[in-house]
């Protein structure tokens, strides 16, 4: 059985004790008294750094106009690591393809190929319209088709001649391809997204929905992709709050919402109902804007969600109890996980050395950095 790939988060909005909100029209706000911690390059390093010696592969960095840029942000924190991945979110209608190919093309000569491309097509009109951007969102879905077009052609040294519906180059060629090719991350619900990750994606994640919605998402890409006749490998970005024991974990989720103000939820909901994703959607549709049964399926809590735009759900519990969500996941088809907690730093560490040595006892996980362990031997993460 080959190894679960888990990736972290960069909190490139600022990282604190309570929830920080952002994206989607959500308010960007932390949601507690807690101090609010600055994104600084020497902080995100530590975070990447622990991440690394944990057993991460990857960390991913978010996009839009509530957080630091993604590309120069890890271009910067990529230098205080030296196996760590960075899964870089970005807007293929900010900057044309070629640029981005040959972006991607330089970040990989630079970090030894620890790029990992996370395409977000942008389902906030408003937001886009600030940066230019006036396409209705099936036509953004249209474009990034092409950009994604151009982008896989131009990484396989190709000479790219394009006269599209939204885009044109014209002799289009790489001097230097990557090496290697990133690998693409795509998310979308609507049937516009659907059509885009079936033809282009190497990964497609999926907010943390209960299993029994997830295996209706997976079951659809692979039809589409099939029909392209493509295969993809599945992810899902959650939240996690881990404790050595659920008491433990469940106070600490509790001790999250205590902090959400009610101006603050009823604002962020307001905001985040008027998203056009439907992603966004889904997400509000689990816990309807009210604090009551937010335990959607066991160990899966949807409070985050409640100011938080994007990913809104939480796997809580003791490890045990965590590390079986994850093998539950799995068995539909999930192999990578993107996971991020308040504040980072110290989720991290909650998550690196209470679960995932649970999952390298039953042979799900084996630390990227101990090549050598065996399928079923216990790697402690390092800790530093």
């Amino acid at each position: 059985m080959s190894s679960l790939t888990f990736h972290w988060f960069l909190p490139t909005s600022g990282d604190s004790r309570d929830v920080v909100g952002g994206g989607h029209g959500a308010p960007d706000t932390a949601t507690g008294p807690g101090r609010r911690r600055p994104p600084t390059v020497a902080y995100l390093g530590q975070i990447a750094r622990a991440a690394e010696n944990l057993g991460f592969v990857g960390a991913l960095t978010p996009t839009g106009a509530w957080c630091e840029d993604a590309w120069l942000t890890t271009a910067m924190v990529s230098q205080a690591t030296e196996r760590l991945k960075f899964l870089v979110a970005f807007r293929p209608g900010f900057v044309s393809p070629t640029l981005a190919a040959q972006m991607a093309s330089t970040y990989q000569r630079q970090t030894g190929g620890r790029l990992l491309l996370n395409v977000v097509t942008g389902g906030e009109s408003r937001e886009q319209r600030a940066y230019g951007d006036f396409l209705d969102k099936d036509a953004r879905y249209r474009r990034t088709g092409e950009f994604l077009h151009v982008v896989r052609e131009l990484w396989q040294g190709g000479t790219v001649n394009l006269h599209g519906e939204h885009l044109r180059v014209e002799d289009a060629r790489l001097t230097r391809v990557p090496d290697p090719v990133p690998e693409v991350y795509f998310g979308g619900s609507s049937p516009a997204a659907v059509e885009v990750a079936a033809r282009h994606a190497d990964v497609y994640l999926t907010w943390g929905e209960p299993p029994a919605q997830v295996a209706g998402k997976i079951g659809r890409l692979r039809e589409a992709a099939a029909r392209e006749g493509r295969t993809l490998r599945f992810g899902i970005r959650l939240h996690v709050i881990t404790r050595d024991t659920a008491a433990d974990a469940w106070a600490e989720a509790h001790r999250l919402l205590d902090g959400f103000d009610p101006d603050t939820v009823r604002e962020a909901q307001a905001n985040l109902a008027r998203s056009e994703s439907e992603g966004q959607r889904r997400m509000l549709a689990l816990h309807g804007g009210s604090r009551d049964a937010l335990e959607i399926h066991p160990n899966l809590w949807a409070g985050i969600g409640l100011v938080r735009g994007g990913a809104g759900t939480a796997l809580v519990g003791g490890h045990d109890e965590v590390a079986e969500r994850i093998a539950e996941y799995h068995a539909l088809g999930i192999d990578e996980f993107v996971l991020s907690g308040y504040p980072h730093l110290e989720e991290a560490y909650w998550f690196g050395e209470g679960v995932l040595p649970r999952l390298a006892a039953r042979g799900l996980w084996r630390h990227p950095g101990h090549a050598g362990a065996g399928a079923g031997e216990t790697v402690l993460p390092v800790a530093v």
